[in-house]
C-alpha cells in the first residue's frame, strides 16, 4: 500500500454507499477499530476513517467507551 495512489477524498466518500454495507456487514461479527476493519476489507485506514465518521455522524454506528486514553475506538453498529 505505500506506493498506493491516495484518492482524493471526495471520490472516496462515492464508494460511502457500497462500503456501508460491508462496514454493517463487518460489525455484525462484533465490535472492530479502524484498522481492524481497514485489515478486513484491504482498504487504507485514512479511506476507512472517513466512511466510519460519516456512518457515526448518520447514527448507523456508534463508538463503544475506550479502556485506556491510547487505546483505539471500538465501532459496533448502532441497531443493537
Amino acid at each position: 500500500m505505500a506506493n498506493e495512489r491516495r484518492r482524493d477524498p471526495s471520490e472516496v466518500m462515492r464508494d460511502e454507499m457500497v462500503m456501508k454495507g460491508k462496514i454493517a456487514s463487518l460489525l455484525r461479527e462484533g465490535p472492530r477499530t479502524i484498522p481492524e476493519i481497514a485489515d478486513a476489507l484491504r482498504c487504507p485506514a485514512r479511506e476507512v476513517t472517513l466512511w466510519v465518521m460519516a456512518l457515526r455522524r448518520y447514527g448507523v454506528l456508534e463508538e463503544l467507551p475506550k479502556a485506556k486514553a491510547d487505546d483505539y475506538y471500538r465501532y459496533k453498529s448502532a441497531r443493537e
